[in-house]
Parts: C-alpha cells; structure tokens; sequence
C-alpha cells in the first residue's frame, strides 16, 4: 500500500497492481455462510495443492465475499474461465487442480446440474440462478478480497471519489445523484439526492453521514454480504456523499450480530487512511474526512435512522418525533443525512457511469437494481440482484427455480417483517417501491420470503407479529399495545379459540396502528396481518368458524394417528418418537397416545413412503378417522 496525494497516483497504483495480477485465479467465497460449510479448509487445501503441483507462481487462491448462491457453498470459481464449482469439499481440491488448472477440463460432478434437463453447466454465467440477473453492484464480490484494498482499485475503485473531487463541485454531485432516481435501499425509498440536498441547505454544522448497517430483518443478509465482501464501496460512496453535504465526519451503524462484516469494514477504513482516501486532504483535494464504526446492540428498532442515532449518542436505542427531520436535526441536533448500505454502495456507479446510465435500468419511478435475500420455500436460495421491475415471477421461478417437492406456491413475503404477504395472482405484479405498496406489502430492506402450500397464514402472521412486539420499543401506544392486542387475537384463532369478529378488530387494530404509531417501524408493523387477511381471509374464517388450520399447521387444530389399514407393524415411527407416545396394539400394528404426543411430525417423517400409514386430521374429525 502506498499514500496517495492525486488521482494521478491513484491511476498509477491501478496500472502497477494491475501489472502483478497472475493470469488465474481460484475464487473461494469466504462469507460466512459458506465459511460455515468449510470454505476456509478448502482455501487452504488449494493453497497447499498448488504449492505441491508448483503452480503458485500462475495461479491466485482469493477469499472473496458472498457469491450469492449460498445454498450451494462453498462455491468455487475459476477465473478467467469463470468455471462454476459447488459444494467443493476438501477431498475435490486436487481434482480441481489436476483436471481443471492443469488440463483444462472441468469436472463434471461439481458443476451445475439443471432438474430440467439434467444437463451439466460449468460458466457461472449461464447457470440459470446468475443468467437471469444484474449483478451490478453484488457481482463485484466474487473479484474482492475484503481484506485487500488492492482487489478493490484494481477493479476501478475509488475511480469515482478522484471524480467527485477533482472534477465536480458537492452541489454537481447532488445533482447527479438526483437525476439518476436512486431511492433509498432501506425501506422507505425516499430519493436520495433531494435528502443530500436537504441536508446541505440545513443551518448548523458538524454535518454528519451515516451507513446504516443494522440489518434486522429475519432471512435479510444483503449489507452483511456487501460489507463482508466489498467494504470499499459502501466507504466511497459514504465519502462522496460527505463531500456533497460538506460533512467531515460520519459513522458506519453495524450490527452485534455481525462480526465477520464489522472486521472487515475495520480492517478497510484502516487501510483507505493508510493509503490517504480517508483523513485529511483526500487524493490533495483539500477535502477532510473521517470514519467511525458503530456497533449496535442488536434491537431490530434501532434500524430507525432517530433510534439508530440515539444508539450513536450513548442513549436508548428508540425513536422520537420527526416533526423536525434528520436531516435537519439529527445526531447531536446536527444536519444528518443516512443511507443504508446498498444505498451507499450505488454511488459509485452513479458518479463513473452517469445518471443516465443509472436510469435506463429499472422502472420510471423506482431506477436501477435491487438486491433480495431469496428464502424459504424455493428451490434456489440466497442473494439476488434484478432490475427494479422485474416481476415476482421471475424471481421465484427463473432464478429460485420454483417450489421444491412439486408444492404449490402459496405466497411471498417482501420487505421483512414489516411487509405483507402476496398470493399467486399477486406473482406478476414488478418489484418496485409504488407498485409493492399499492398491493398491502412494501420493498423494505429486500427480504423475500417464500411460502408453498404447507404454509398456515395465521400462523405466518402470528410469527411476525410476535416478533414485532418483542421488538417494538415501547415508547409509543399504538405500537406497543396494538402488536400485544393483535398477538393475543392470533394466538386465541391459531388456538382454535377464535370469535366472531375476531378479523373485524384486527383490520381495525391495524388502520389504528397505521395512523397513530410514532415511527414507520410501528405505522408498518400491521402490514403481515392485514396483508394476510387481505389475501387469505378464508383461511383466518377456517379457524374461527370451523376450528380447522388449512395448512395442518397450528398445532391445537390438528392430530397425528396411524391408519390401521396401512400400518405395517415396522414400529420406525416408535423408534423415532421422542416422548415414546407410540406403541404396538395386540393387533400388530401401532397406535399414537394422544395425551402424550406432542406434534412434532417425526412420525410423518420416518414413516416409508411406500407405506404412508401416518395421517393428520383436524381435531374435530379425529373421532371419525378411526
């Protein structure tokens, strides 16, 4: 590393790290997903190997970030060929090396392979999960070292901060920023050049600038990846957003939760200092800023840009009235302008490519990409990329690959638990910020939630109102107490204790709640209910009305035993009971104890498909079932 004083040094370092690159390159991702599943022994495997084979001087091991096909790590990708490999253990490395490095073939087992046509795909490219994406500002992951800032210029970075800088005033910045329509990533999609602007016009300095890093979302990981795989470009595009506002100082908000990301954001802020991008007198631009990283306490309400702020200051993590905007007086009663992580990490672009670049992807009123957390009931999961636009359908379908086990798609969940739930009718609707809004869910953060036919909705929407009122501060009424009342209702429908009108109070709970909480944390908190309700109102009228859970979900509304007839005495589902609530009648074959089961399905699950002896019905039914 070396300090740079000028763009000119920066190009110059660029050609230089460029010159001493090795031709290829084996791309481990070591986010922490596939570090779970033993990507770091698989690291050092190829280190090893290549050493044996006397291959180091041609051929790079790189610990990246997050691919994004996380349910196929550790992934592997041989550059610049760009050959896929998945699920790559220990034992394939000297495979690896000897036919695909040394020979140039690839090794079929380990490649793709499409349910469809059974046919194996070695490009990372072509494999339908990546083909249909835009990986605009994820795909740089797979090229990054985290911890090398080297990996980072060589691809062009900091390329947009000597821009910013040298060739353009703060006010051209924001203009910039505003004519590409970039909406922030966080949730509320507001625009962010008109928030920049806000915050430089506001009266009063220090001005300060914010990552928000606190990613509290169930099934969300986008900043997380983004900051474990490439934290340079969230710092630059923090840096120029600094420069645009005339803020000199600012704070990177991380989660507890996420060690790997705060290390690797550490170790990135310590090295763009070393080499001048941080500190005084940037790149000899005489423009002065610092960097601060936070760590939260893990409150999914400190998300909530007042609340985050009072983290920042030592108070409780809640938030306050926003008569008065952040932007006007936020940290210490300062000017603060905050965006999330991917909010941040788009600037770049924006600043190298141009604003009209930005907005011919995506939709009139939502521009450029986004990325999604895929989950749950879909056969491809992890993070994906996509135009704004691009409809549900294509996400579930060409890039999750569909429902697994031939299950019916039932919904979707956006915007974490503060979104709605989408049915089928729901899956062509594009993914923008109006469009999900107008349909009862919301963008969100981007985590996308994906339920098949086994999914009770009750059930679904008890999980996130539960969640939430763990979570909810407190400090408002309608918040804290509207969430209790709407659990309580919940619970008593998924009990099988449902009343007339039990759906009536809690679409007129929501609408309260929607109305009168003190942040968009608690004026979004009803939106899984009435979603659900919205959507699947038959299925809330089954319980109440019926005391049947549609699914075979909740618990109290349903009842395992084993048919007589099917049953043929090889006692695996006794074996496997946990309470031992299974035995063996005089007749031979096994009969479940109703008053010493507990529901967990084991017996469903071991019981051989050729034989299907174990079967649900609804309580009321179950005197009629045998």
């Amino acid at each position: 590393m070396r300090k740079l004083t000028s763009p000119v040094q920066l190009d110059d370092w660029r050609e230089e790290i460029e010159k001493t690159r090795k031709p290829v390159c084996v791309a481990v991702c070591a986010e922490t997903g596939c570090l779970a599943c033993g990507a770091e022994q698989v690291a050092r495997a190829f280190e090893d190997e290549l050493e044996k084979q006397e291959l180091r001087h041609r051929v790079e091991v790189r610990r990246t970030g997050c691919h994004g096909f996380c349910e196929q790590g550790p992934i592997v990708v041989i550059f610049p060929e760009r050959t896929c490999y998945l699920k790559v253990r220990v034992k394939d490395v000297p495979v690896i090396v000897s036919e695909t490095l040394m020979s140039n073939k690839a090794v079929r087992s380990l490649l793709f392979k499409d349910p469809a046509t059974e046919e194996r795909i070695a490009a990372i490219d072509d494999i339908p999960f990546f083909k249909h994406q835009k990986r605009i500002i994820h795909g740089n992951n797979s090229l990054i070292d985290a911890r090398r800032i080297e990996d980072y210029i060589v691809l062009g970075g900091y390329k947009a901060l000597a821009k910013a800088l040298h060739e353009m005033t703060p006010p051209e910045v924001i203009d910039t920023v505003r004519k590409s329509g970039l909406r922030g990533r966080g949730g509320g999609g507001f625009l962010t050049g008109v928030k920049w602007e806000s915050a430089r016009n506001a009266p009063g300095t220090p001005r300060y600038v914010i990552v928000n890093a606190d990613e509290g979302d169930p099934g969300a990981f986008m900043d997380r990846s983004l900051l474990e795989g490439n934290p340079h470009g969230v710092i630059e595009g923090l840096i120029i957003g600094a420069y645009a506002i005339g803020s000199h100082e600012g704070y990177i908000y991380v989660r507890e939760e996420y060690p790997r990301a705060t290390e690797n954001t550490e170790l990135a802020v310590e090295q763009a200092r070393e080499c001048g991008l941080l500190g005084r007198n940037i790149l000899g631009s005489g423009f002065d800023f610092d960097v601060t990283i936070h760590r939260g306490a893990g409150a999914f309400v400190s998300g909530e840009s007042s609340a985050l702020m009072s983290a920042i200051q030592g108070e409780v993590g809640e938030p306050r009235p926003k008569y008065i905007h952040t932007v006007v007086k936020g940290l210490w009663d300062k000017p603060t302008c905050l965006n999330n992580v991917e909010t941040w990490a788009n600037v770049p672009f924006i600043i190298t490519r141009g604003h009209d670049w930005f907005r011919s992807i995506g939709t009139g009123e939502s521009t450029g990409t986004k990325i999604f957390s895929l989950v749950g009931k879909v056969r491809n999961t992890g993070l994906v990329e996509v135009p704004m636009g691009t409809t549900l359908r294509e996400i579930v379908y060409d890039i999750g690959g569909g429902i697994p086990h031939d299950k019916a798609f039932k919904a979707v969940q956006t915007g974490g638990p503060s979104g709605g739930v989408l049915p089928e009718e729901k899956l062509d609707l594009p993914v923008d910020f109006d469009v999900l809004t107008q349909a009862g869910s919301m963008m969100g953060s981007g985590g996308m939630i994906v339920m098949d036919e086994d999914t009770c909705m009750v059930d679904t929407a008890r999980y996130y109102t539960r969640f939430l009122a763990h979570e909810s501060c407190g400090k408002c009424v309608p918040c804290r107490e509207g969430l209790r009342q709407m659990l309580r209702i919940l619970d008593r429908i998924a009990e099988g204790a449902g009343r007339e009108g039990d759906i009536e109070l809690l679409e007129e709970l929501g609408e309260f709640m929607q109305e009168a909480s003190l942040c968009a944390l608690g004026k979004s908190a009803a939106n899984p209910v009435l979603s659900a309700i919205r959507y699947f109102r038959g299925e809330f009228e089954a319980h109440i009305r019926e005391r049947r859970c549609p699914a075979g979900v909740c618990k109290d509304l349903f009842t395992y035993y084993i048919s007589p007839e099917n049953c043929v005495g090889c006692g695996v589902c006794a074996k496997n009971c946990p309470t031992q609530a299974i035995e063996k009648t005089k007749h031979n074959y096994y009969e479940i104890k109703q008053e010493e089961c507990i529901k967990c399905g084991s017996c469903l699950t071991v019981c051989p498909e050729t034989v299907q002896a174990i079967r649900k019905a609804p309580v009321k039914d179950f005197s009629h079932a045998v």
